[in-house]
């Protein structure tokens, strides 16, 4: 293999939802990821609550959480729409450190704090109960979805034509574990005829 071949860095997707603790921990994963491999990664948001908007089954402690996860997509839509894509890696960190690592529930307060802390305008934390970018909000979660089906959920990784729901772990792996695991789940839904394999979970996702 050539040093220019070993060199290149190629560009994975990673769509996710704010709220959603599995997305935040393979998320992390995937920074880790970026030091032992050559990939860089664009970052999309979809939406849990348009993904269940019709989902008329899910319980009432979870519908409300859908209620609540519209604002942190829609500010981040709101802030792409106005300062650029280079927005949406920042406000995530910002957001997720909040939300998940802090234990923050209180959205409103993890949009201003997320804002203050990524350098943006407050005044874009309105957009947390505005429709005006949700047209924009469904073409990012659709393209996101049109890759996996609708059976699926956050977040979904793209990487050389290959897309997936997951990996779902609930441990960040770190260094050149992050790169096997990379490797073994870029290799198995690398496969047309693979979809799925799975256990029952026994633990919570940790943060740390």
């Amino acid at each position: 293999m050539s040093e220019t071949a070993v060199n290149t860095t190629e560009s994975a997707d990673f769509w996710f939802d704010p709220t959603c603790p599995f997305a935040w921990v393979t998320s992390r994963w995937i920074g880790e990821v970026e030091q032992v491999r050559n990939i860089s990664v664009n970052w999309h948001v979809m939406s849990l609550s348009v993904l269940n908007e019709n989902n008329d089954s899910l319980p009432e402690i979870y519908k409300e959480r859908m209620v609540q996860a519209w604002g942190p997509v829609r500010v981040i839509i709101a802030a792409v729409a106005e300062h650029g894509e280079q927005v949406i890696k920042p406000l995530y960190d910002a957001m997720g450190t909040q939300i998940h690592d802090n234990g923050n529930k209180n959205m409103s307060d993890v949009i201003a704090k997320a804002l203050a802390e990524t350098g943006l305008p407050a005044e874009l934390a309105t957009a947390a109960t505005s429709d005006a970018h949700d047209a924009a909000l469904r073409v990012s979660h659709a393209e996101g979805i049109s890759k996996v089906g609708q059976d699926v959920g956050t977040p979904i990784v793209a990487f050389n034509g290959t897309a997936f729901f997951g990996p779902v772990i609930t441990r960040i792996p770190r260094g050149e574990e992050a790169g096997k695991l990379w490797d073994a789940t870029v290799t198995l839904a690398s496969f047309p005829y693979f979809f799925e394999i799975k256990r029952s979970r026994t633990e919570d996702p940790q943060f740390g």
